[in-house]
């Protein structure tokens, strides 16, 4: 039996980068939607090899009960699945999670909107483990344990105290902070996503 979760439409908002199917106004027993979704698409070849949706999001929307089915997991044929969304759109509303954010919700909400803690530089002794310590107990305190530990290791593997104090001030807002030259090992992985600055 999946597991249906509840979810917000904030929650949605953060998805960025995941893809899944949406059905609009889902009135009744949730299960028996999913159990009926599964068992449907199995039906019509469009969920392969016994895979099924096992994980399902219920959310409200303006007024409507909404099934986010996410594609993680789950092994399907794509093409078909799309000619049955447009097939089926006026019985069920489908649509995709990355259409139906932009289109009701206004967008993904990014991750690079976080604020960066705000941390000075000038008196500090010159030790570098003691400022990164500094800078790491402020991005736990902002909630930025994932961000603490890259900082933590990126500045460890550093070769020098001023580029250790320039990764320090990628994560930390610093005197350094508007003048910080991306690392050429951190470049690499920012190209992906170069709008985030």
């Amino acid at each position: 039996m999946a597991e249906i979760k509840r979810i917000t439409t904030e929650d949605l908002r953060h998805m960025d980068g995941q893809e899944g199917l949406i059905l609009q106004g889902c009135g009744g027993d949730l299960q028996e939607w999913v159990d009926g979704i599964n068992d449907l698409l199995t039906e019509v070849g469009i969920l392969l090899d016994g895979s099924q949706f096992e994980s399902v999001s219920v959310f409200q929307h303006q007024g409507l009960t909404n099934l986010l089915f996410p594609f993680d997991g789950a092994k399907l044929d794509a093409g078909k699945l799309a000619m049955w969304r447009l097939q089926t759109h006026g019985q069920f509303g489908g649509t995709w999670l990355s259409d139906y954010v932009p289109n009701q919700l206004g967008g993904f909400t990014q991750e690079q909107q976080r604020q960066k803690p705000k941390m000075e530089l000038l008196g500090q002794d010159g030790n570098i483990f003691g400022v990164l310590g500094r800078a790491s107990r402020l991005l736990k305190e902002a909630g930025q344990k994932d961000q603490a530990d890259e900082m933590f290791r990126r500045v460890t593997s550093s070769g020098s105290y001023e580029e250790a104090l320039h990764i320090i001030s990628e994560y930390v807002d610093t005197e350094l902070s508007s003048h910080t030259p991306p690392s050429k090992s951190h470049q690499k992985k920012k190209g992906r996503s170069a709008y985030e600055r």
